[in-house]
């Protein structure tokens, strides 16, 4: 493995940074005192920033020898909020914000970046900008559209823009970026049943929402199964269920709740005029009504071919063939989807290890994202720093095309 001395001996420093924010979560718009730690050392380190961009977002600039004359610019993206959960972990860094984890190792993501900015800053051995891209709000709040919103691309001009993401489970010391799409659409549903209520003794008075919405959940299914082409990933997923007050009285109404997962626009198309006929025309069949409401979260993420290749070869120099490992691609979403919508660029994953690397006083659950058991892996940072640098070094210093 071939990290960067420098970013190396700095780690410790890094680590404890990473620790505090650890310890300090903040969640979706609120990043206010991470933002200020972020602004604080990009300062300290004599990089220019902008702030207030998507709210609480924070973007660092880092000019080249040249000064940035030559106009080319390449854009680091790491996300900065937390998740709305109760901490298990009792080690020293903890959260001490009572319902609010870093449960996401966005923490760890911020981290990485600083170290590289305090890199990129003291050597500037490239021509062109490296735009260090904070950004808040990834947990569902779409940051990255709202700062594209408030002018990222068009105050920052960037030929491409990167991200990263932990991956537990992935062996320690291994990275992974693939061409396509890496992670998921996501969709929340609401579909309200309003049948007739009636005592329970005498259901023949009224009109049963519960049964209905168990075939609407079963109908579901056959979409999944029977509708989608088999290679095709989609997950339709009900997660709530809502009816009845009282064990001897049917409920006029019933709520389900859930999310919807796919790789493309088209296949959640087709599953959302499915799902939607499937629940009206069962509810006509009973003599029920239907409100059905689809709402599109996040797109796909999608990695530009030619932009995974360069840093699939960027991650090669730095480990060997043999630990850069094909990106599995996951139904969980990322709002990095957005800025791959609008410009080239490629989302990769750099392994966080199984977990053996947390302090004694951890959760007793995995460390898996979004458990809260979780811990970001300190370790990683030399190694995701150095990617960072050797990234944007290698992007600004290639010929032109």
């Amino acid at each position: 493995m071939k990290t960067i001395d420098a970013i190396a001996a700095q780690a410790p420093a890094i680590a404890a940074l990473r620790r505090d924010i650890h310890a300090h979560p903040e969640l979706c718009f609120e990043e206010v005192r991470t933002a200020d730690l972020v602004a604080a050392k990009l300062t300290q380190w004599g990089i220019p920033l902008h702030r207030g961009m998507g709210k609480t977002g924070v973007v660092g600039i880092v000019h080249g020898r040249d000064g940035g004359a030559c106009g080319r610019a390449v854009g680091l993206r790491a996300d900065m909020d937390a998740l709305p959960m109760q901490e298990f972990n009792t080690f020293a860094h903890a959260s001490q914000a009572p319902g609010k984890m870093h449960a996401c190792g966005h923490d760890g993501h911020t981290a990485m970046l600083l170290a590289a900015a305090q890199y990129l800053a003291s050597h500037r051995d490239f021509d062109g900008t490296v735009y260090l891209i904070f950004q808040p709000a990834e947990e569902g709040g779409g940051g990255a559209r709202v700062m594209m919103d408030d002018g990222l691309f068009t105050r920052f001009p960037m030929e491409a823009v990167f991200g990263m993401h932990n991956w537990p489970g992935m062996p320690a010391g291994t990275m992974a970026v693939s061409a396509g799409p890496v992670m998921a659409s996501t969709s929340e549903f609401k579909i309200t049943i309003r049948g007739k209520g009636s005592h329970a003794a005498m259901p023949h008075m009224g009109i049963d929402p519960v049964p209905i919405a168990c075939q609407v959940v079963q109908g579901f299914q056959s979409i999944v199964s029977r509708n989608k082409k088999p290679l095709d990933a989609g997950v339709i997923s009900v997660t709530m269920i809502h009816a009845g007050e009282a064990s001897n009285v049917v409920p006029d109404a019933c709520e389900l709740q859930g999310t919807v997962r796919t790789f493309t626009t088209e296949l959640l198309d087709l599953i959302e005029r499915r799902m939607r006929q499937v629940a009206e025309h069962t509810c006509a069949a009973h003599e029920a009504r239907c409100e059905f409401e689809l709402v599109r979260n996040y797109p796909p993420t999608v990695n530009s071919p030619a932009e995974a290749a360069f840093a699939r070869q960027v991650m090669v120099d730095i480990l060997g063939k043999d630990k850069v490992l094909a990106q599995e691609p996951t139904l969980g979403g990322e709002d990095f989807a957005y800025m791959l919508q609008a410009k080239p660029g490629a989302y990769c994953f750099i392994a966080n290890g199984d977990g053996g690397h947390r302090d004694m006083g951890h959760g007793a659950g995995p460390c898996t994202l979004h458990n809260p058991s979780y811990d970001f892996n300190d370790a990683l940072i030399p190694l995701g720093a150095t990617y960072w640098v050797r990234l944007a070094q290698a992007w600004l210093n290639r010929a032109p095309g």
